[in-house]
Formats: structure tokens, sequence, C-alpha cells
């Protein structure tokens, strides 16, 4: 019965799926960004279904469950968080700047070397995401359904790729929507079942308005809100979340969906936080498996049960879409520099070359998946790593005139170094072993734990402000760009040195600058002198 829902939740997704990837036309804008056109509920749903994966369902109930409601609703709220400060912020001038990849931002702004330096970063992140939601999907084929471990990671993968591979982004965001409201009634069935089945009793202390685990070191404090840092602001420069941005097809509609994703992650992840809190007196101490499984397969109803399941498997399915398609266009886009010709009769090499992409980042993410089961060590760092390295170019450059390449690069390699240094040195990382790379010494204890998240982020936006007030300011902020054509003619022009034909702006509303010219001008001189 329950192989038999969970197939069937598969089938009805994947057949959607195929059904709207006709309307690719064979043109990547439509692959990678929909067309730009696509209307609120489905960015909406394409976002929440990037915010929403197995993090906000398994890891979620697992952390609430061992240490408090905070630990494990940090993750789907950290998300929220992200998509809100993005709806008020980014959200409208990102969408305006008419990019097809988060790293196309970088270059306008900062030039070709720091668009390769944040490509490197993203795509790494990126694949251990993808892993992370292998896992999850191998765990409950094994758990519930009897199949070995890598029969269910290599399953979830081809799925994923039958269908993606066929309609890219407009694959992504019809399928969220079934996949969506399925976790969605889902959450909301198990805590009403719980609730009246067996009381939602929650321990002393670990509820959600014990603040004591956001303001005691001794609660997890430091952890809890480092958790929600990382993925409130480093998130921010999520390749998935700014992909979906780009799709919608106006400014408002994209800043709207932000808000949509926003309430849908909270929406989602917070019944599955307390539904954790109250399995604590119903699920026995020491039972093996995540906490959340052994609850619906030693207490739940089965519909229930299935229900559940299905929608875990689609969170996992729909997190792992759009991580390897937005994975595959960076590496094709802005590391192999392939641009979109769409030219009646012609093939687009964009749209071939990033099919064929996602074959190998699928399969780098199933090794992951098989080698490293236990990802979380890895994505967390990953994260950090984003936090610690991208964030400062990208929210200053965006307000910030001040700035060209070398702050960035700066920004960047201060920030890794100090992320690695300070991983290396602290023997827990998230309150978990840090099993990866731990170099012992007298310095730092687990009670460390936390704080590096905060001080490398620091340690960039330091390096970033130094050299950008020593450095001749770039010729624009990034909040400035509006593109008055396609960017891959944008970019192509100003790489053949027309900068001040691509300078010219439009009569209305806003100036509507090709920014190529003047941010690579920018670029090209370390001063920041147009050329």
């Amino acid at each position: 019965m329950i192989l038999l829902g969970v197939g069937a939740s598969i089938v009805v997704v994947t057949l959607i799926g195929l059904a709207v990837a006709r309307r690719v036309g064979g043109d990547s804008t439509n692959f990678l960004v929909g067309g730009r056109n696509l209307a609120l509920p489905l960015v909406g749903a394409a976002l929440m279904g990037q915010a929403v994966d197995t993090n906000a369902t398994l890891g979620n109930t697992d952390l609430s469950s061992a240490f408090g409601f905070w630990a494990g609703a940090a993750l789907p709220l950290g998300l929220g968080l992200c998509l809100l400060i993005t709806g008020i912020f980014f959200a409208k001038p990102m969408n305006r700047m008419g990019l097809t990849t988060l790293p196309d931002y970088y270059r306008l702004r900062f030039g070709r070397p720091v668009e390769i330096m944040a490509s490197i970063l993203m795509m790494i992140a990126f694949a251990i995401l993808v892993a992370g939601n292998l896992v999850a999907g191998g765990f409950l084929f094994e758990y519930f359904v009897g199949f070995p471990y890598w029969v269910g990671v290599v399953l979830i993968a081809g799925i994923v790729l039958l269908y993606t591979g066929a309609g890219g982004m407009l694959a992504d965001a019809y399928t969220a929507i079934v996949q969506m409201s399925l976790i969605l009634v889902a959450a909301v069935a198990t805590l009403i079942w719980v609730t009246v089945a067996y009381g939602l009793t929650i321990p002393e202390g670990m509820g959600p308005f014990d603040f004591g685990q956001l303001s005691d070191p001794a609660q997890g404090a430091a952890i809890n809100w480092a958790t929600l840092i990382a993925l409130g602001i480093g998130d921010i420069v999520a390749i998935d979340f700014m992909q979906r941005i780009f799709s919608a097809r106006s400014p408002e509609v994209a800043r709207r969906a932000c808000f949509v994703g926003a309430a849908g992650a909270a929406a989602i992840g917070i019944p599955f936080a307390l539904v954790a809190l109250a399995s604590t007196a119903i699920v026995p101490e020491g039972s093996d498996g995540p906490v959340l499984f052994v609850l619906l397969n030693d207490f739940a109803p089965l519909g229930l049960t299935v229900l559940v399941l299905a929608g875990i498997v689609g969170a996992s399915m729909s997190t792992a879409n759009g991580a390897i398609l937005g994975t595959a266009a960076v590496a094709v886009r802005n590391v192999g520099n392939v641009r979109r010709v769409h030219i009646e009769g012609k093939q687009d090499p964009l749209l071939k070359a990033t099919r064929w992409a996602m074959l190998p980042v699928a399969a780098v993410s199933i090794v992951f998946a098989l080698e490293v089961p236990q990802t979380g060590i890895l994505l967390t760092l990953a994260f950090d790593l984003l936090l610690a390295c991208l964030i400062v170019p990208f929210v200053l450059g965006m307000y910030w005139r001040r700035g060209t390449a070398a702050a960035a690069v700066t920004a960047i390699a201060v920030g890794f170094v100090v992320r690695m240094a300070l991983f290396a040195m602290t023997p827990t990382i998230y309150g978990v072993d840090n099993t990866i790379l731990y170099l012992p010494n007298g310095m730092f204890d687990a009670t460390f734990d936390g704080y590096p998240t905060f001080i490398a982020v620091l340690a960039s936006l330091v390096a970033y402000v130094a050299v950008a007030l020593v450095t001749r300011p770039a010729t624009l902020r990034a909040l400035d760009i509006q593109l008055a054509d396609d960017l891959d003619e944008a970019l192509a022009r100003a790489d053949a040195g027309d900068a001040a034909a691509l300078r010219a702006a439009k009569p209305a509303p806003a100036p509507a600058l090709t920014p190529a010219a003047g941010s690579l001008a920018g670029a090209a001189d370390p001063e920041g002198a147009p050329t």
C-alpha cells in the first residue's frame, strides 16, 4: 500500500512535468527561466518547493525532538526568513536585471573572475544539497519498502532527471504545485492526528515559547542563531531561489512570490516541529530510525503514513530538481561560457549543453549520497561558505557603488580562509561531531560552535569595505541595472568593447542601462575606472 501510494504520486508528478515540456520550444530561456513569464502561483509554489526539502521535514523533526523547537524549526524558518528578506530588498531589482543565473550578477557587477569564483562555490554547495535530498529518498525506500538504500537514491535521481531534463523550469514550477500541496496537507493532517490521538505534549523547556533556546548558549542559542543566519542570510545567494525570481513575469510578481514561499515554508515547517516535540511522549526512547519514520510506521494510520511519505518524497524531488537544473546551468553558462542562441531552425547551444550537464551533476550528487549518507555536516559547511564568501559582495554590490572586483575577490578569499580555518579548529559543527576535518587544538572546544558563522561573514565584510574605501568606485550600483535587451547579446557586445553603446538609457521609467558595459568596464580596471 505504501509503495502503491508513493508510486502513484511520483507518476502523477512525472506526467505533469513531461506534459509541460513541449512548451520549452527549443529555447533555453523557456527551459531555464520559464520564458520570464510565470504567474504568481507558479513562482510561489516553485520557491516553496526549493525551501521545503528533507531538512525542513526529516531534519527538522529529528532536531526538534532531540534539542527543542528552535533547533529544528530554525531550518524551515531560516529559509522562510531568507525569502522574506529577498522579497523586501532584492526580488524586484534582481528580476529587472533580466538574468538567467545568479553568477550573471557577479559578472555584471564585478567581472568574469568573480563570476567564476562564485560559480564554483555555488556548484559545490548545490551538488551537496542534491545529495542530501537523495539520501532522504534512499532511507525512505529502505525503511518502508525494503529497497536497498542505493536503489532509492538512484530511483529518485533518475525520476527527477526524466521530467526536469525535458521541461526544465516549467516542469519544476508546475510539479511544485502538486508536491507542495501534498506536503502542506500532510503536515497539517499529522499535527491534527497527533493532537487528537495523543495530545500535544511539549517537554519542558523545549517549546516554541521557551526562548532560552535563543538566549542561553548552554541551551544551544549560538547554534540556533547561526542556523537562522546561515539560512536566512546566506541562502539569499542560492541559485535555485534566484532562478525562480528571474522566472517571474514582473518584478512585483517576483516580490509577492517570495512572500508566498516564506509563508509556505513556515506553514509546513512549524507543524512538523510541533509533531516532533509531541512524539517524545509517543515514540519509545532509543527507537531505530528518524523519529518521524518511527512515528509513521508504528503509530500512524496507514492513509496518513502514505500521505506524509508521498509529501516527503515530493519535497525531496522538488528541491533536487531545482538544484540539479540550477547547478547544470551555472556549470554550462557561467563556467563554460555557453550562450543562448535563439534563431529559427538553429539549435540553442545553451539548452542542449544544460540538458547534458544535468547528467554529471546528478552523478556527482549520487556519489556523494552513496559515499557520505550523512551529508548534513557537509551541507552546513557548504552554505556557511556561501554566507562567508558571497553575501557581502552581493548585498554591498547591489546598494553601494564603491567596491569593484578587487573588493569582491578579497571578501571571497578572506571569508573562505576564515571559515575553513575555524571549521578545522572546532570539534563540532551545528552540534554534530566534526568528523571531516578537525585539527585538535587547545583554543576552541564545543562551546565555540555556532560563532564561526558570524566571525567569517564579519571578516568578509571588513575586507570588502577596507578594499572598497581605498580604490575608486565602480561606474554603477547593481541596483541601477535594468537590461534593455537580451543579456547574452549585451554580454557579447560588452566583451567586444562596445561599452559606450551599451550604456544608453531608455526614456522611462528608470534608467535602462545594459550593465555589462559599465560593470565589466569597471571590473577590467582594478581601480574601477571606466575603460
